[in-house]
């Protein structure tokens, strides 16, 4: 496995436990904290050019809707600008 591919493996056990914290309803300081992690995480891949902004947008994407399904509306650009 590569290191990119360890390092992303990472960040998505970071992201289910993120997840996983939330839906269980714990402590906000202990979900704050966990978020900290995360985003700690994520800017040093950004800033290590280990992978681009797209690259970490779809794995939290994917990692969200396996955790809590899939989203019940797409949002496109056009409906944004109409709101």
């Amino acid at each position: 496995m590569s290191a990119k591919a360890e390092m992303l493996d990472t960040l998505r056990t970071m992201l289910r436990d993120v997840f996983r914290l939330r839906n269980d309803g714990v402590a906000y300081a202990r979900l704050a904290r966990a978020h900290g992690y995360v985003d700690g995480y994520m800017r040093a891949l950004l800033e290590a050019n280990v992978c681009d902004k797209r690259e970490l947008l779809a794995l939290v994407a994917e990692e969200r809707s396996h955790v809590d399904g899939p989203a019940t509306l797409e949002v496109t650009s056009a409906a944004i600008a109409a709101a």
